[in-house]
């Protein structure tokens, strides 16, 4: 993938659902097909934490199953940084368990202008990708 299309309104469910697990990190997962996401899945932080998250086992159970019968790929994932620039910490590559997605960061160091950035994570490098917001 060279980049991530995203619909505004996406964004702003995905900022929606950070800032109100904010002070704690808040995670879910993005569905769509060919690097376009059409569906956020905002999901349940079970490692409430400012610095660390971990999607709920049983709703991502739920998520999977529900894009293979929408016939949707799991275009990537997201979680939020509350005080920290969007760039991926240590954790986050190493814990980067799916190569082909994309896992996007959401930066609420400054809540008013929240900053998003995409990387693709492989081989325990992150490079980052263009979020392209479509209307």
């Amino acid at each position: 993938m060279d980049r991530l299309i995203v619909a505004e309104e996406l964004i702003e469910q995905m900022v929606s659902h950070c800032r109100a697990g904010y002070p704690y990190e808040a995670c879910g997962m993005l569905a769509g097909r060919n690097g376009r996401v059409e569906k956020v899945y905002a999901m349940t932080n079970d490692e409430p934490s400012p610095v660390s998250y971990l999607i709920n086992p049983r709703e991502q159970f739920l998520v999977m199953k529900e894009m293979r019968e929408k016939r949707l790929e799991l275009v990537g994932i997201f979680h939020s940084h509350p005080s920290s620039p969007p760039v991926p910490s240590a954790k986050d590559v190493n814990l980067a368990f799916y190569p082909d997605s994309v896992y996007v960061i959401l930066g609420l160091s400054d809540p008013g202008h929240p900053e998003i950035r995409a990387y693709e994570i492989r081989d325990g490098r992150a490079v980052e990708l263009p979020v392209e917001p479509v209307r």
